[in-house]
């Protein structure tokens, strides 16, 4: 029987359990001797990344054992933490971040010394009986050095072949052995914003010959360089303003496919892929075209695009073996999953599941792409997710709350896929707008490049006008509308609250309160993010002040809460516990949820729980609409407010 309700206090089946319970982080994938292997992070293991094999006959075998757990710190965001050739596993570890072997039926053993030294995205070079890989060397003051290197297989004994660039990625090498390209950028650039592709003779030593620069720079960002079987060389560019396939060639590189769609992602962390090369000769690629996925076949001599119709809208990771590929894909009704599809019959089988939680559909909120103006004549884009739960219908005349999302990056995007984090507040009656704003990828270069000079303006603007936009429209309540975000996200969410009045609470998870400290603090992969997003530094110092929160503490006055990680090495802690301190002599509504044991990201799952609950009960607090369920307080200073 439909009950009413208000917004906000309806009981919903999606608990906070149930979001947490079950849930799975899928990873890489590597395709070796017709076996599939994968990384599961296990939030009820706190976090660990376990290796995962299913063979060429279908068994499925957990590799490896607690407490090991597969994950690089390359970066801080790693990514290709392991690699695999004639069914033997090198990974790391990320506890100690050595390199470990593990042979079939054995346990893994170190290959690497204990020491200052992280790796990533490397590839075996069984011919000599080594690993060529990225490896970062934190043995000195300052930054980190990173470089390739070899690392001999046996005896674990190292040796540089580049060095001298900031960053290196992508390794691979030819099919004979005997060339091999990689990756390069240089402060203050992003790889999203322009890298290098080289190239270099093997000697017969295992040096590297003179290296020769093929293509990129400063302003053209280079992806997944890759060969083909037949040893021809090709990689996506954005020179175009799209990031497109190529192929390389002697008088340049020669344009597969073009159109306005991404064939490339922004690259966060090591390890990804948009394409393969099929049994038959094909190219099976995953681009992204108006916020959604597609997979289809190109033809590398005439170009010609052939479609293959799937029932996803977000595909990625993809990786090809011979008739076989596997990829990460999911719809807004089913979460993410480890896909693997049979290209000579197209028929699809799913091998791992993110979440085995089942909700039934009329529980679901189905997401509605939007367009919708914003300033200076701009469009943006994001999800609207209406409130759905077949047990509750809300008074007649009253509008729902919405909690704006703001992803993370900020050169980042959001998807169209099942998220039961999301289907939490829209079976309670709140509803949701995932924004795409200026600066997101997925929708080409000069999108991409709108964030430019301008972060905490225009993705705040655009955070703001999708909020109006549905509250023109009646979809929302204009004067019950919140913002929520975390790292990237979580500054837009702050910046709103403070230089603006149109939210009336927040969440900020690991979120940026200082630009300043940040570009003082933060680690190297981003130390000079914000070069690009703001100014150099310290040159416009003034910019960085003026766009920082906690330097404009006059215009916040409205409750926030903050949820940070305790050994967080890129939003330190001390960014949160300086905002909570300075609105609680204020006067203003804060909560502070820290967690001992949590990095960037939350990754355990009492933790998660507690985050989403205690979320949930301070909107509660601030909006005035009774619970449904028990959840444990929070404690929030300077509340409730004199009367």
């Amino acid at each position: 029987m439909v009950q009413q309700a208000g917004y906000g206090s309806w009981r919903s089946p999606i608990t906070a359990d149930l979001v947490v319970t079950g849930s799975l982080r899928l990873g890489q994938m590597v395709w070796d001797q017709g076996d599939l292997y994968w990384t599961e992070g296990r939030p009820q293991e706190k976090g660990r990344n376990v290796l995962m094999r299913r063979s060429a006959d279908g068994i499925l075998v957990e590799l490896t054992p607690a407490p090991f757990n597969v994950r690089t710190r390359v970066h801080e965001y790693g990514g290709g933490a392991y690699w695999v050739s004639a069914g033997v596993v090198y990974f790391c570890n990320f506890a100690d971040q050595r390199l470990y072997r593990l042979l079939p039926g054995s346990d893994p053993q170190p290959l690497t010394e204990a020491g200052p030294y992280r790796y990533a995205d490397g590839v075996v070079d069984r011919a000599r009986g080594r690993i060529l890989c990225v490896r970062e060397d934190h043995s000195r003051q300052g930054e980190p050095e990173n470089s390739l290197v070899s690392i001999d297989l046996e005896s674990g004994s190292q040796r540089v072949l580049a060095s001298g660039h900031n960053f290196y990625a992508n390794p691979r090498l030819s099919p004979d052995g005997q060339t091999l390209v990689w990756l390069t950028w240089d402060h203050p650039q992003m790889p999203w914003d322009g890298t290098e592709l080289w190239r270099s003779e093997v000697n017969p030593d295992g040096s590297l010959g003179e290296p020769q620069k093929l293509a990129g720079g400063p302003a053209e960002s280079i992806f997944q360089p890759q060969w083909s079987p037949q040893g021809d060389l090709y990689f996506v560019s954005d020179c175009s303003g799209w990031w497109n396939l190529y192929r390389w060639d002697p008088q340049g590189p020669i344009p597969l496919c073009p159109m306005e769609a991404e064939f490339g992602e922004p690259q966060w962390v090591f390890g990804l892929s948009t394409y393969g090369f099929a049994g038959d000769g094909r190219i099976l690629a995953c681009y992204q075209q108006g916020g959604l996925c597609h997979l289809a076949y190109l033809d590398p001599q005439s170009g010609q695009q052939e479609e293959i119709p799937l029932p996803y809208t977000e595909i990625h990771n993809l990786q090809v073996s011979g008739e076989k590929a596997a990829f990460l894909a999911g719809s807004p009704t089913e979460a993410t999953a480890l896909v693997c599809l049979d290209l000579p019959s197209s028929q699809v089988e799913v091998v791992a599941r993110s979440s085995s939680v089942a909700v039934e559909p009329e529980y679901l909120s189905i997401p509605e792409p939007i367009a919708f103006p914003t300033s200076g004549g701009a469009v943006a884009y994001g999800f609207f997710y209406p409130p759905k739960n077949r047990d509750f219908v809300a008074p007649a005349g009253e509008k729902p709350p919405l909690l704006v999302k703001s992803h993370g990056g900020p050169t980042g995007a959001t998807a169209a896929v099942l998220d039961l984090g999301i289907q939490y507040w829209t079976s309670r009656g709140i509803a949701v707008l995932d924004v795409n704003y200026r600066g997101s990828s997925g929708y080409g270069r000069a999108y991409r490049e709108a964030l430019k000079g301008r972060w905490g303006l225009v993705d705040v603007e655009d955070c703001i006008a999708g909020a109006q936009f549905l509250a023109a429209q009646g979809k929302v309540d204009g004067e019950r509308l919140l913002i929520r975000g975390g790292s990237a996200g979580g500054y837009t969410t702050l910046a709103a609250l403070t230089f603006h009045t149109v939210f009336k609470a927040g969440a900020s998870y690991y979120g940026v309160s200082d630009l300043e400290a940040l570009a003082q603090e933060t680690h190297k992969f981003e130390s000079h993010y914000l070069d690009s997003l703001i100014g150099p530094y310290p040159e416009r110092r003034d910019l960085y002040r003026e766009r920082s929160p906690i330097h404009h503490l006059e215009g916040l006055n409205c409750p926030v809460i903050f949820f940070q990680g305790l050994e967080d090495a890129i939003v330190p802690p001390n960014q949160a516990e300086r905002m909570v301190a300075a609105l609680q002599a204020k006067g203003i509504p804060v909560a502070y949820v820290p967690f001992a044991g949590e990095q960037h990201g939350f990754r355990q799952a009492a933790n998660l729980k507690r985050a989403l609950e205690a979320e949930l009960y301070f909107y509660a607090q601030i909006l005035g609409f009774p619970l449904a369920e028990l959840i444990e307080p929070v404690p929030i200073a300077n509340w409730p407010p004199p009367r």
